[in-house]
């Protein structure tokens, strides 16, 4: 049986679509990210090369993961991007000037705790 060159030209797309990886093809711009949160359209998309070509989807998700494009940009978890907080523990009663002393010990900023409202919260 010979197929026709349409066919063997669309069938060779499709390979090379599947083998590529959905995220490289569909985000190159991504390439190069280390973590983040997975982009779910990029998931499903190599998910489906699972569902219809078991080998070529397993490339399809090392391809993507390996080259970083199946994260959604912007949400890699960055060592020690903790927004500012951070947890003083005391064993001695706090007052205003002990609290303003253990923030600057923390921080190594000088803090003015002189208008802040402060509440006690249960151990």
């Amino acid at each position: 049986m010979r197929l026709s060159r349409p066919i063997k030209a669309v069938a060779g797309i499709l390979l090379m679509s599947h083998l590529a990886a959905c995220g490289t093809i569909l985000y190159p711009e991504r390439k190069g990210q280390i973590d983040g949160r997975i982009d779910p359209s990029v998931a499903v998309l190599d998910g489906l090369g699972l569902l219809f070509y078991l080998i070529p989807g397993v490339i399809a998700f090392a391809v993507d993961f390996n080259n970083g494009t199946i994260y959604l940009p912007d949400t890699a978890n960055v060592e020690g991007d903790d927004d500012g907080v951070r947890v003083v523990k005391s064993d001695e009663p706090l007052s205003m000037d002990n609290l303003a002393e253990k923030v600057e010990q923390a921080t190594g900023e000088k803090v003015d705790l002189s208008k802040a409202q402060v509440s006690r919260t249960a151990k």
